[in-house]
């Protein structure tokens, strides 16, 4: 395993979303408070799209030429070339207090949405959960019960039949079996909890032997787990704030991590002048494929559920 590098100084206030796009060998991510999505083409080019609210995840969409964002305000349709926004569905909760935070596609093209208590301004407002989200043009956005006061750490195994997600704030990482067909979330159960001086269950990915990785914010390093939930591997990174991981390349044999700087003291910064930038390093092991791109579907079938909200 070689030693981990800057790879991108970009100094994000919450960098996330690391997204490798093979067809045209290209690396995205978003800065969820210096609300944009970026984009590093295969000769080193680099695309900016700015926005006016939090943006907390993305998928990209109709072959790579537009983008589906989650920003605050609800689901947006961006045209990649035009850099022009088109409501595509209205926030399911209150902007007030929640924005969508993390999401994933499945093998399908289905968007599913994490969401976080988040206020813009009434910062002793009560904490409340918030339900995670599916997302077809079919069907429109559908609730489903498991609810979080911060959903994080969306994964599929390799072949998509189980789902990863975690409650972050609740230091736990969960699983259930999905069913590809129909949208359907099996029975949740417990996978891994993550102790409060570890800092807390952040992004995550999958490699090729069925092992979860995950960015663990606030404890300055990357877990891997084995399908069973055991700890197999801990690498330290130079930041704190270590916010999901990716793998990418041709090979998907290198591992990306993005990072933040927010609410990090002007000392600490001295000590981690790299923070909200992108890292990456060889782990030794091959990624998953991961889906990042809506497709039009015809329906799910069946609204996604959990039977056994953790």
């Amino acid at each position: 395993m070689s030693n981990v590098e800057l790879w991108l100084d970009c100094q994000a206030t919450i960098g996330e979303s690391p997204t490798w796009y093979a067809p045209t060998e290209s690396f995205y991510w978003i800065d969820v408070k210096e609300p944009a999505l970026h984009c590093l083409g295969a000769e080193g080019e680099r695309r900016r799209w700015s926005f006016e609210s939090d943006v907390g995840a993305f998928a990209l969409m109709e072959g790579g030429e537009a983008a589906l964002l989650a920003l605050r305000d609800g689901l947006f349709r961006l045209d990649l070339t035009t850099g022009a926004t088109a409501l595509v569905a209205a926030a399911p909760y209150d902007p007030a207090y929640f924005r969508f935070n993390e999401g994933i596609c499945d093998a399908a093209g289905r968007f599913w949405i994490g969401v976080m208590f988040d206020p813009v301004s009434d910062t002793l407002a009560a904490r409340r959960a918030g339900a995670m989200h599916c997302f077809t043009f079919a069907d429109g956005l559908m609730a489903v019960p498991d609810r979080s006061e911060l959903h994080n750490g969306f994964a599929w195994s390799a072949d998509g039949a189980v789902f990863y997600w975690s409650h972050s704030l609740a230091h736990s990482v969960w699983r259930a079996p999905y069913n590809l067909a129909t949208g359907a979330i099996g029975a949740a159960e417990p996978f891994v909890g993550v102790s409060a001086g570890e800092g807390v269950p952040d992004g995550a990915a999958m490699d090729e032997e069925g092992c979860y990785w995950c960015a663990l914010h606030g404890g300055g390093a990357l877990h891997r787990y084995d399908s069973q939930g055991a700890l197999i591997a801990k690498i330290a990174l130079p930041v704190s704030q270590p916010t999901m991981c990716c793998f990418a390349g041709a090979n998907l044999d290198i591992l990306v991590v993005t990072s933040a700087r927010q609410n990090l003291s002007p000392q600490q910064l001295s000590h981690e002048p790299h923070a909200g930038g992108i890292f990456r390093l060889r782990p030794g092991v091959r990624g998953a494929p991961r889906p990042c791109t809506v497709r039009p579907l015809l329906g799910t079938g069946t609204a996604a559920e959990l039977r056994r909200s953790p």
